[in-house]
C-alpha cells in the first residue's frame, strides 16, 4: 500500500465505481472492507495503474479483503434514471452484495448513496483511501474485462481499446455504424446520432 493512503478500521467499507463518462456499457461500482492486519502494497487510484498491475492488485484484494462485492447498474437503467441515480444505485448494491455488513463507509467523490449505515464521502477518495483504492480497482477492472467481451460482440466499435469513453475513434465508429445496443442512448453524443 503506497504509504499515503489511510488505512480504515476493519468494520468500514470503501466505495468507487467506473464507467460514469463512457458512451456505452453498464456503470460498475464495488465495496471492499480491508484487514488492517493484512495489508496490500500497492494500492492506488485505480486510474494511476498499468492494466497488468490492476489485475495483480485485483486478485489480491479478492484473496485478502475481509469482504468484497463489484456490482453494476445496466445500460437500460442509466438511461431510465440518468447515470449518477444509476451509480448511487450500483453503489447500493456492492455494499448489500457484502458477506461482511460494515458499520460505515466512505465513498469516492462528493455523492453518497444512500445506505443503512453512516456514509461519508471523500472528494479523490481513491487517492487518500486505502480501502477506496482498493475499491476502484476491482471496479474498473471488472468493467473493462466487461467491455472487452462487447467487443467479442461489436467489434466495429473498438471497446477493447477505448474502453467506451468518448475517443475521436469511438466517435467515428458510432458516426459509420450508428448505435448499438450496448450505447446508452440517453448521452448526448449518442442521441444526437439517432436525430440525424
Amino acid at each position: 500500500m503506497s504509504a499515503d493512503l489511510m488505512c480504515l478500521p476493519a468494520d468500514v467499507c470503501g466505495i468507487d465505481e467506473a464507467g460514469r463518462g463512457p458512451l456505452a456499457g453498464p456503470v460498475v461500482a464495488a465495496a471492499v472492507i480491508l484487514d488492517p492486519n493484512a495489508p496490500i502494497v500497492g494500492l492506488d487510484d485505480s486510474k494511476k495503474l498499468s492494466a497488468k498491475r490492476r489485475a495483480l492488485l485485483a486478485a489480491e484484494i479478492r484473496a485478502r479483503a475481509r469482504a468484497w462485492c463489484v456490482a453494476e447498474a445496466s445500460v437500460a437503467e442509466i438511461d431510465q434514471l440518468n447515470i449518477l441515480a444509476a451509480t448511487l444505485l450500483a453503489m447500493q448494491r456492492a455494499v448489500a452484495g457484502l458477506s461482511v455488513s460494515p458499520a460505515r463507509a466512505v465513498v469516492d467523490g462528493n455523492r453518497c448513496p444512500r445506505l443503512d449505515i453512516p456514509v461519508e464521502a471523500v472528494v479523490q477518495g481513491d487517492a487518500k483511501i486505502a480501502a477506496i483504492a482498493a475499491a476502484s480497482i476491482l471496479a474498473k477492472t471488472v468493467r473493462d474485462a466487461s467491455m472487452i467481451e462487447l467487443h467479442q460482440h461489436y467489434p466495429a466499435y473498438g471497446f477493447d481499446r477505448h474502453m467506451g469513453y468518448p475517443t475521436a475513434a469511438h466517435l467515428a465508429a458510432l458516426r459509420a455504424h450508428g448505435p448499438c445496443p450496448a450505447h446508452r442512448r440517453s448521452f448526448a453524443p449518442v442521441a444526437q446520432l439517432r436525430l440525424l
